[in-house]
């Protein structure tokens, strides 16, 4: 029998919660649980309302694709959305708006949007018509004047991919959802395990197995084990490298590099006894002769 999955048990659940403002009556404003539908009645035949066990021969939500193909199971991958219209931000929004922006996201292919194979609307209540990702069609028939079709390639039916994020970045749009909003969705233990996973990303001492697997990698220690050495270069290590190095740099920069011994050494080598004569002024002349003679006669 043909079922409805439960990623798109979700998109409904969704749309309802925030289309439909007065749950506690029908009003010809709210999006009413009967206008959201998923699996075809019983005498629905082919499609993408329909699962395994109620496509045609050459079904066209089966052949046309291999997502198709290759994600067939008794599961509907398809979604219509019946007349609302509501008022956000000093705006009316209906299923006009709502479906005619769906479809400027398709044709932009947001990431959120590649699990989609078609949509059939009407921009204004008139005409009908389809967006397709495969290019295959481009009508409808006239019941989509007042209710609006998605299919949803198979595959990603089949692997439960979440198909909300479109739904729910319309409804941030228009404003009936606030980005500071958790998702509405998600479980009580959900919530828990990503505060879970915040609270170990940030925390990196070592008190936990994300922050141990930190100080084992960079730090070359273990919390709970004193001895545990690493062969690889660390923060530590690293550090105490730049802190020799600077300290041999710093010693370099006081030195002096200048040998004026040698310096004059190799100047004298150069001249001849007359050039070193004649380079030694009188007034020192006499007592160069008396210093030559003092260490020739020692």
């Amino acid at each position: 029998m043909t079922r409805a999955p439960a990623n798109l048990m979700a998109v409904r659940s969704l749309l309802l919660k925030h289309l439909n403002r007065d749950p506690n009556r029908v009003r010809d404003e709210d999006l009413e649980p009967n206008e959201v539908g998923i699996v075809g009645d019983a005498n629905h035949r082919g499609g993408y309302h329909c699962g395994s066990d109620r496509v045609v021969s050459n079904d066209y939500s089966v052949v046309e694709s291999p997502r198709d193909r290759n994600g067939l199971t008794l599961d509907a991958a398809a979604l219509d959305v019946g007349m609302f219209r509501v008022s956000s931000r000093g705006r009316t929004h209906d299923l006009f708006t709502f479906s005619t922006w769906c479809v400027a996201q398709c044709v932009a292919n947001t990431a959120d949007t590649r699990d989609i194979r078609e949509i059939i609307y009407s921009p204004d209540g008139k005409v009908v018509r389809r967006w397709d990702r495969l290019g295959r069609r481009s009508t409808g028939d006239r019941s989509h004047l007042w209710h609006t079709h998605f299919s949803f390639f198979r595959d990603s039916i089949k692997a439960g991919r979440g198909q909300t994020p479109l739904f729910r970045r319309y409804l941030t749009t228009i404003g009936l959802i606030t980005p500071e909003q958790e998702d509405p969705d998600m479980t009580p233990e959900e919530h828990n395990w990503l505060k879970t996973v915040h609270r170990n990303l940030t925390v990196l001492d070592g008190r936990n197995p994300i922050g141990q697997t930190y100080t084992r990698t960079t730090m070359g220690e273990d919390h709970t084990d004193p001895t545990f050495k690493v062969g690889h270069p660390t923060l530590r290590s690293l550090g105490a490298q730049l802190t020799a190095l600077q300290a041999a740099v710093e010693s370099l920069a006081s030195r002096d590099f200048t040998d004026e011994q040698a310096i004059i050494s190799g100047v004298l080598a150069g001249l001849t006894p007359e050039e070193i004569a004649a380079a030694i002024p009188p007034t020192v002349a006499e007592q160069v002769v008396q210093e030559l003679g003092r260490r020739l006669a020692a």
